[in-house]
C-alpha cells in the first residue's frame, strides 16, 4: 500500500509560479511511476505530468509542456511539479497519483486526496 499526500497548493497571479509536492509513504517507492492530476469544477479529471520509475522519462499533456516540470526523488520518496507562466485555466485540484509500472503515463491506482491551485489576479 502507497500513501500519498499532496501539499504546496495556493493562490498565484497569473504569468507567476508554483510547486506542489508529493509525500510518499510505503514500501518500494522507487518501482512506481508517479503522476500529477488535475480536476477543474465541472471538468473531468486529465493527466498533467508523469515520471517513469526506471528511466525518469516524462510525459506532458500538451497544455502544459514547456511551462510545467516534473520531477522526482527516490532518495526522499517524493515527486514534484514546478509550474510556471501559470493561467487562470491552469485552477483546479491536483491530484498526485503512482502505479507500479514503467511508463509514465501509468495507469496509476494509488491516488492523494488533492491540492488546489487558483490563479487568479
Amino acid at each position: 500500500q502507497l500513501y500519498l499526500v499532496e501539499s504546496g497548493g495556493g493562490l498565484v497571479q497569473p504569468g507567476g509560479s508554483l510547486t506542489i509536492s508529493c509525500a510518499a509513504s510505503g514500501p518500494s517507492f522507487s518501482i512506481y511511476s508517479m503522476g500529477w492530476f488535475r480536476q477543474a469544477p465541472g471538468k473531468e479529471r486529465e493527466f498533467v505530468s508523469g515520471i517513469s520509475r526506471s528511466d525518469g522519462s516524462t510525459s506532458y499533456v500538451d497544455s502544459v509542456k514547456g511551462r510545467f516540470t516534473i520531477s522526482r526523488d527516490n532518495a526522499k520518496n517524493m515527486v514534484y511539479l514546478q509550474m510556471y507562466s501559470l493561467k487562470p485555466e491552469d485552477t483546479a485540484r491536483y491530484y498526485c497519483a503512482a502505479g507500479p509500472v514503467t511508463r509514465p503515463m501509468g495507469p496509476f491506482g494509488f491516488w492523494g486526496q488533492g491540492t488546489q491551485v487558483t490563479v487568479s489576479s
